[in-house]
């Protein structure tokens, strides 16, 4: 068993983060990875940060800007947290060496993004998340910060008192892919979840393979709620083939969207008169499809981004990746002709529900980054807010795990922070675990107390489950992916009706049963990628499911969440987050009060119009 004060889990930007605050309040901090931390998901983000840097630019307007892009669904407390502490974060990047790009007088650059009333994204080329990855893990690595490389996190070692709140988070088991053992790791001060989105639920989407959505999964069962997981963002601009990213960066340039007609639609049809391809990204996203389901899409599937007008010079100087990018998965060369492009699932606004220092109901465990939500980005997330919340929000979060004092959180956690009032949904089939499910959490009511025996009853239990999927004969994994992916990207993707997303509930159910039969082919004990992917796929159906259930109980249409039977925000009833908790393998749907009141003003919801 390795013991540290603080386990990050994942290295990506948020746990790299997490793991440098954390040290620097003096914990004796372990990022535990199943990639390389230069590996992660966060190096492909390639747009910006956004911060109020500039004279003529204020955090109060990028608070109002991010609250007006969640469509009002963001907590005031969070958002505020968030655009205050952006440019402090930001210049501490450049501090350590982050080469963000320049203007000729030599300040930092900033372009504008959508959604945005100033242009305050600050950027490194078209490159922006892979410079933020490796100027951190050189921080990482001079402070000597341990980082047990390639260790999967399977599952946490949470006590098993009947109320989550009351239960603790002691550690986490992981499998290491080098040796094919498994692994306790325990944790005197707490686990931070950092890992990431969890884009391979959809089979179109900008995230990396490894994105599976361990952290949110790991952590319902063990009893936190998962909140807001109906609004996934789906990028406007991803490659056809493939589903990767063509920066938000491009139209910031001044890069524009054209259909087979030739017409400039965001303008021309009207979608966003005033910010036209700047608009909001689940503005623009719809924008798209319709323009291809209406006969005015390319090929009946995508249309064209265009930026050969801004010249070769400002393109490789600025969005040199770009060029590459459509050249390597399109064939396509940006200097002399447009790029295809279609919405693709990007990123996820929902997650592990915590508060503004991390905290999830479950003492000792913390998240950040995607796989958390606080919640900043609400429905909607504006494009440079990701890279700011992954700095800002796993700073906190290692602070507070090291044991710094940063006062009493805003936001609460946990069903005893909800209001009064659940829901009960008609399902066509009965969602959650299949019969008893296996315990996540110890099976002794809360007995079991030391955190040693809760660390070594979480490994044995791992190991039975390993052993199983091991020993026996089943399903692959690989043919129930595939259609819980294709039944997402079908019925759960930008347009939702109420009658798709039912049949994805059933998908989702079909697959959860094929599941109980699932074994892993490959016998081998050491990169064993066959029981990686096993292991995945287990997590992918219980966020799909909680995406699906949280879709078809919202009766609106807000930010992302796009309803065929509601076409209208509805403040009224719908001014609410969405949470789902695992009652014992039973998904349970309740709400919880947006907080609108920030330090010095409140946020009255408007129309949204770009």
């Amino acid at each position: 068993m390795h013991e540290h004060d603080v386990i990050v889990v994942g290295g990506g930007g948020a746990g790299l983060r997490a793991a440098i605050a954390a040290h620097e309040e003096g914990a004796d901090v372990a990022i535990v990875t199943k990639l390389h931390p230069v590996r992660s998901h966060t190096g492909a983000a390639e747009g910006g940060i956004n911060a109020a840097l500039r004279d003529g630019d204020d955090w109060h307007d990028h608070a109002y800007d991010t609250m007006k892009g969640s469509d009002y669904l963001g907590d005031a407390p969070a958002i505020e947290t968030l655009c205050e502490m952006s440019p402090e974060e930001t210049i501490q990047l450049e501090h350590w060496g982050m080469p963000f790009s320049r203007e000729d007088d030599g300040r930092v650059s900033q372009r504008p993004f959508g959604g945005l009333s100033f242009p305050r994204t600050t950027y490194a080329g078209a490159e922006t998340g892979h410079h933020l990855l490796h100027t951190m893990y050189e921080q990482v690595v001079k402070r000597g910060i341990t980082v047990y490389d390639e260790f999967y996190v399977i599952n946490l070692a949470v006590t098993g008192e009947e109320d989550p709140e009351e239960r603790s988070c002691h550690g986490c088991i992981a499998y290491d892919i080098k040796s094919g053992d498994l692994v306790g790791f325990k944790a005197s001060g707490g686990v931070i979840l950092a890992t990431g989105g969890d884009g391979q639920a959809f089979d179109h989407t900008t995230n990396a393979v490894a994105n599976t959505g361990d952290g949110p999964a790991m952590a319902y069962r063990a009893g936190v709620p998962l909140e807001d997981m109906e609004f996934v963002q789906f990028h406007p601009t991803t490659l056809p083939s493939t589903g990767v990213l063509i920066s938000e960066g491009v139209r910031g340039e001044g890069g524009i969207l054209y259909n087979s007609e030739g017409e400039r639609f965001m303008f021309e049809r009207g979608y966003a008169n005033n910010a036209g391809e700047l608009a909001s990204r689940d503005v623009v996203s719809r924008a798209e499809l319709t323009e291809v389901n209406n006969g005015r899409g390319i090929e009946d599937e995508y249309v064209y981004l265009d930026m050969r007008h801004l010249g070769e010079e400002r393109i490789t100087d600025r969005l040199e990746n770009i060029l590459h990018l459509a050249e390597d998965f399109e064939g396509v060369d940006g200097l002399e002709e447009p790029m295809p492009v279609k919405p693709g699932q990007h990123y996820h606004m929902g997650g592990i529900e915590v508060n503004e220092h991390g905290e999830s109901c479950i003492s000792g465990l913390y998240a950040a980054g995607e796989c958390a939500c606080v919640s900043v980005h609400g429905s909607n997330r504006l494009g440079g807010n990701a890279l700011p919340e992954l700095i800002v929000f796993g700073a906190m979060a290692g602070r507070h795990a090291a044991g710094k004092d940063l006062g009493e959180a805003e936001i609460k956690t946990g069903p005893s922070a909800s209001i009064e009032e659940e829901t009960d949904i008609e399902t066509p089939v009965a969602p959650g675990a299949i019969d008893q499910p296996d315990p996540d959490v110890a099976a002794d009511g809360g007995a079991l107390a030391d955190a040693d025996a809760v660390v070594e009853r979480a490994l044995e239990r791992e190991r039975e489950r390993i052993e199983t999927l091991m020993e026996r004969d089943g399903v692959n994994h690989a043919d129930i992916r595939s259609d819980l992916q294709d039944a997402m990207t079908r019925w759960v993707n930008v347009f939702r009706e109420e009658e798709g997303l039912k049949k994805a509930l059933e998908a989702i159910r079909e697959c959860r049963e094929r599941y109980q039969e699932v074994a892993v082919a490959d016998p081998s004990r050491t990169f064993n990628t066959d029981l990686i992917h096993t292991i995945e796929t287990r997590n992918l159906i219980d966020v799909a499911e909680t995406i699906t259930l949280g879709a078809l109980a919202r009766n609106e249409f807000r930010g992302a969440h796009w309803r065929a039977e509601h076409q209208e925000r509805d403040d009224e009833n719908w001014l609410k987050h969405t949470m789902i908790a695992w009652n014992d393998g039973q998904p349970h749907i309740y709400y919880t009060n947006v907080i609108l009141e920030g330090a010095d003003k409140k946020y009255e919801p408007k129309i949204r119009s770009y």
